[in-house]
């Protein structure tokens, strides 16, 4: 059964009026308050389950008597919950709606991975070197490897939320961490690449000229678009109805670590055309997950808030025969 558990803390002011929003939904099970018990803040504490379907516009309903910001609201997931007249009940209310999303954990999902502390730069300077291992070794594992180790969806995504929510400070810190991890990924690469050279640690076939592995990352074609839509869209998706495996799948999809690497492995070996074609690759790539990002996010809403509308429209249909 698909449910969130809902911890608050209430000013005593407020308890009752909360209280009564909670008890008048059917989707709401498991009430339980307890005055005076909570501290920091202080005030009442209020504990509920809610059918996921309903969690929207229960927390819309908290948050517009601003639970949140007189007391706390905290959100849980419900592994596992048995069924009951009441939880039936509740899902006839909703109908197809109890398979909705709750967008406050989905965005919670999405900020979590746009966050910057220092090892987002290194995991995404590591990838670049195993990218670069493998594509001097001509090791498309190694090449997956790398696309796995990196952490730059996270601020893609991050990117994408902060255009759907207009939140400036969101884009900006994205794109900045895109642009700075990239650079610093490019000059150490680089770095290490030029070592390569020198010692002449590269494959045989590399060295020859036969580089099948740099050839498929530095040539963006209509192939290139096409994943990388199929990558935005798969990759939404599974932030918002929590797929861990397919969000895995994104992540060895799309072409922005390895292009990065061979940027500067071409630059190391004076490949100056295969330069242009994995800056342009990586370029494409960031920006169709961005915009993809962003159309599916805006068309996620839409989706669910038509089916919402069109419930609460039987609804009154309902009441009135």
């Amino acid at each position: 059964m698909d449910m969130i558990h809902i911890r608050a803390v209430s000013p005593p002011d407020l308890t009752d009026e909360v209280v009564g929003l909670l008890a008048a939904d059917p989707c709401v099970l498991n009430l339980i308050i307890q005055r005076d018990a909570a501290r920091r803040p202080d005030g009442d504490a209020i504990a509920c389950d809610v059918l996921t379907g309903a969690a929207n516009d229960v927390l819309h309903r908290l948050r517009a008597v601003h639970l949140d910001r007189r007391g706390s609201l905290v959100i849980e997931p419900v592994d596992m919950a048995f069924s009951g007249a009441a939880t039936e009940g509740g899902q006839r209310e909703l109908g197809p709606l109890s398979r909705a999303p709750v967008w406050e954990q989905v965005e919670a999902r999405i900020r979590s991975g746009g966050r910057y502390p220092p090892s987002f730069y290194l995991y995404l300077v590591i990838a670049g070197l195993i990218g670069s291992v493998g594509i001097v070794t001509n090791s498309q594992i190694l090449i997956v490897g790398a696309m796995v180790v990196g952490p730059e969806y996270g601020a893609i995504v991050s990117v994408a939320l902060g255009i759907d929510r207009r939140h400036r400070s969101m884009v900006r810190s994205g794109l900045t961490a895109l642009g700075v991890g990239f650079l610093l990924t490019i000059v150490v690469t680089f770095l290490f690449a030029l070592l390569i050279r020198g010692f002449g640690l590269e494959s045989e076939a590399f060295d020859r000229g036969l580089r099948p592995v740099s050839n498929l990352i530095n040539t963006p074609n209509f192939f290139s678009v096409a994943v990388a839509t199929l990558a935005g869209i798969v990759g939404i998706v599974s932030l918002t109805e929590a797929r861990t495996s397919a969000l895995l799948g994104v992540f060895i999809s799309v072409t922005t670590i390895p292009a990065a690497a061979d940027i500067a492995v071409s630059s190391a070996f004076t490949s100056w055309s295969d330069v242009r074609g994995s800056a342009i690759q990586l370029v494409v790539n960031i920006l169709v997950l961005i915009v993809v990002g962003t159309a599916t996010l805006k068309a996620q809403r839409a989706i669910w808030q038509r089916i919402r509308l069109r419930r609460d429209r039987d609804r009154r249909l309902a009441e009135k025969a």
